[in-house]
């Protein structure tokens, strides 16, 4: 058992019921979930000791959001309390060629108004083992951007591996922006995470042959970015996921990945239908921490690209599955029938 800790913002997410359009309904149905924590509960799943660093209101609905994650066993001992109000997304789900929708209500949240000195990273990191975070909380502005830095400086200096998922967000920042953030914290980051997207818009790589909007995500394309990735940035690992959008409730799914020594493919599923696409990238890079620190590189990546398949049956942000539900589709029991 590792001892993980993730740092990002939990939100309140208020989905329209089914299909439903958010000009439609006058009711929604209300989770919580956000990146880092989404990464949090797929590792607490699987039985490591993980923690979720960050800060909430002192009030009912920031205490609601903290015992969300808690009741699958998150460690909050270092969530803070303080700050005017808990970032809000509204999630409309789409079907067929409709595509889901998000719209954020998160500005001026506590999180990306704290303060770095707010948190004892030195005691938040002694005696872990992984550190998670992603592109999503350094873009909530300067005030996350320092808590994110300040956080990796103590990572590294206390030896902890690091992992991020780059999780590019166009409606919290732009590309411009992002690279001017993003790319001097990479000199921090052990394992990179992303899709082609946000390897171009984050860092400034395109591979080369591949266009996800004309289906065209060859596994090839991936092996020249990747290498110069790591040559630039000092990576020791690198993963990507492969999604093929036939629609909004039909998608081709699968994942590359690069080390020193080779370049790695998984089996390749089909999703459908898909019930909840949201934190299926966060469920891929769950089940890929938990991957390397147990298994070799092929089995990692073939657990990761598993446990974020099943993510996309399964309603709200978190992947509320166990080991051995992922174990079992990794070895091939796909067929859906009944457990009994």
């Amino acid at each position: 058992m590792a001892k993980i800790i993730t740092l990002g913002e939990i939100m309140l997410r208020l989905s329209t019921p089914g299909n439903t359009r958010i000009v439609q309904t006058d009711q929604f149905d209300v989770v919580y979930g956000g990146g880092e924590a989404n990464v949090a509960v797929s590792l607490s799943n699987y039985g490591h000791l993980a923690y979720f660093v960050s800060k909430v209101p002192s009030h009912e609905v920031g205490q609601a959001a903290v015992n969300a994650v808690s009741r699958f066993g998150v460690k909050t001992d270092y969530v803070l309390r303080g700050g005017d109000r808990l970032g809000i997304y509204f999630l409309e789900t789409g079907a067929s060629m409709r595509p889901s929708k998000v719209i954020y209500d998160r500005a001026q949240s506590a999180i990306a108004l704290a303060d770095a000195n707010e948190f004892d990273f030195a005691k938040i990191f002694e005696g872990a083992d992984w550190f998670h975070w992603s592109g999503i909380t350094p873009a909530l502005g300067p005030n996350a951007a320092e808590i994110t830095r300040q956080a990796l400086i103590e990572a590294k200096k206390q030896g902890v591996k690091v992992s991020v998922d780059l999780n590019y967000r166009k409606k919290l920042w732009t590309p411009k922006q992002a690279q001017a953030v993003m790319r001097p914290l990479m000199q921090y980051v052990d394992v990179c995470i992303g899709n082609e997207e946000d390897a171009e818009l984050v860092l400034g790589f395109k591979p080369e042959g591949v266009d996800v909007h004309q289906g065209n995500v060859s596994a090839e394309g991936y092996q020249t970015i990747m290498r110069q990735m790591m040559r630039e940035f000092g990576f020791s690992f690198v993963a990507s996921t492969l999604r093929e959008s036939f629609s909004a409730t039909k998608n081709g799914w699968s994942a590359v990945a690069c080390d020193k020594d080779r370049f790695y493919q998984s089996k390749r599923y089909i999703l459908e239908p898909i019930v909840d696409r949201v934190g299926g990238g966060d469920a891929f890079s769950g089940g890929l921490i938990h991957g390397l620190l147990t298994k070799d590189v092929q089995g990692a990546l073939e657990f990761a690209v598993a446990a974020s398949a099943l993510k996309h049956t399964i309603p709200g942000d978190f992947n509320a599955v166990s080991l051995q539900e992922v174990e079992a589709l990794v070895g091939g029991d796909a067929s859906g029938r009944v457990q009994r």
